[in-house]
């Protein structure tokens, strides 16, 4: 079989096949969680996989999340992917291996690792200038600070959930004219983010290098971090996002490893002013990963995150500056990608420019979400050899208040 090639029928030239090989968690019927590896439409049951000796990682590959395999560290990650990608295309391992393929329709997916701390950063000079823009008129866009250090918040672990999990409308406090008011968000909303999942983990008051990136980054999912707007914006000043983002962030169930995406860095975008010395990283460099974010299935927005503005070594660097740990799995993300055209904005806060100007979704007029919507993000970037890779997808459907 020449490198590269697979004997599973149907992988060759998709977005998953053995240049991509995705991980996650997934059950079969009412059985136990299980790690497994995607390729095509198929998952490989790594649990059975080192179980039958085909692949050797500690028994990590038996656990119920990833979090056991993700603490690893980089050489073992390495080795486990070049172990399925031998199992994946040398014909002398399939009758081995033929049996522990599932196809994806008769599995049920769950959250890939069990989620230490989350982060979110707001990287993107495009969607930081447009909200300052919608909230603060009339003032400058970027506050002083945003091209010194990239900001963010810590969010909610406990509500971050697996793609198509629903997410109910929240119920917050929101202004009025006649002063606040207590009900469900009439602005919810989305925001289309890349997140990184860390594996190794720093001990505390250790400073974790920006070149250190990939030491302790697993790799990439899709998230959806919903937004109340409305919440937010009576909420958010002096101290920033809190009930307006933390009921619910939905995350891709396939984690694409870094070792996929070597193909997809790219120069990241010049940084003027230069930035202090810990958040200079070399190579400067971004991810050339293209998203698309589809409203009740019309794609509505494409994103590009090849053009943030600081890069995810540098969140890296920047989250540790101080001395705090990084713990195995761990989810800081990008915060909002936005690109600078209007059908490239990652929320529709942005694309209905503050609910001003409506868009046309299905036939109908629209600004904010409505129970029953639907969103759905997808990503892909290059591969090896000119192929393409698809991430993991991120769902989510509104239901409607409690």
């Amino acid at each position: 079989m020449t490198a590269g090639k697979s004997w599973v029928p149907g992988t060759d030239g998709s977005g998953y096949g053995v240049h991509h090989l995705p991980y996650g968690v997934f059950r079969v019927g009412d059985g136990e969680p299980r790690i497994g590896v995607r390729v095509g439409d198929l998952v490989l049951d790594l649990a059975g996989a080192e179980a039958a000796d085909l692949v050797l990682a500690g028994g990590a590959l038996g656990r119920p999340t990833l979090n056991t395999f993700l603490a690893l560290g980089r050489p073992q990650w390495t080795a486990v992917r070049q172990r399925i990608t031998e199992l994946l295309t040398d014909v002398a391992h399939r009758a081995a291996v033929e049996p522990l393929l599932i196809p994806l329709d008769e599995v049920r997916m769950e959250l890939p690792f069990e989620v230490a701390d989350y982060v979110d950063f707001y990287s993107s000079e495009q969607h930081a200038t447009n909200v300052g823009l919608i909230f603060r008129p009339g003032q400058p866009p970027l506050l002083p600070n945003w091209k010194h250090l990239p900001i963010g918040y810590h969010g909610r672990a406990g509500t971050v959930v697996v793609s198509g999990t629903p997410v109910v409308r929240p119920h917050g406090q929101r202004p009025s004219r006649e002063g606040p008011v207590f009900g469900p968000s009439a602005r919810l909303d989305i925001e289309a983010e890349v997140g990184f999942v860390v594996g190794v983990p720093s001990p505390l008051g250790r400073r974790v290098a920006a070149a250190d990136f990939a030491d302790h980054v697993f790799g990439v999912v899709l998230v959806n971090d919903w937004s109340a707007r409305d919440i937010q914006a009576w909420e958010y000043q002096p101290l920033g996002p809190f009930l307006g983002k933390s009921f619910a962030t939905s995350v891709a169930a396939w984690v694409t490893p870094l070792d996929a995406l070597r193909h997809a860095f790219v120069p990241g975008p010049e940084q003027d002013p230069s930035v202090a010395d810990y958040l200079r990283d070399e190579p400067h460099q971004g991810l050339d990963l293209r998203l698309t974010v589809n409203w009740n299935g019309e794609p509505v927005m494409r994103p590009p995150f090849a053009g943030m503005y600081w890069t995810p070594a540098q969140q890296l660097a920047h989250l540790t500056v101080n001395g705090a740990s990084l713990r195995t799995g761990d989810l800081y993300a990008s915060g909002t990608v936005s690109g600078p055209r209007r059908d490239e904005v990652g929320s529709f806060l942005e694309l209905s420019w503050g609910g001003t100007e409506p868009v046309t979704v299905g036939g109908t007029e629209r600004t904010f979400l409505a129970d029953g919507d639907t969103v759905t993000i997808t990503a892909t970037a290059p591969g090896r050899d000119g192929l393409v890779i698809e991430l993991g997808e991120v769902a989510g459907t509104v239901l409607p208040a409690e």
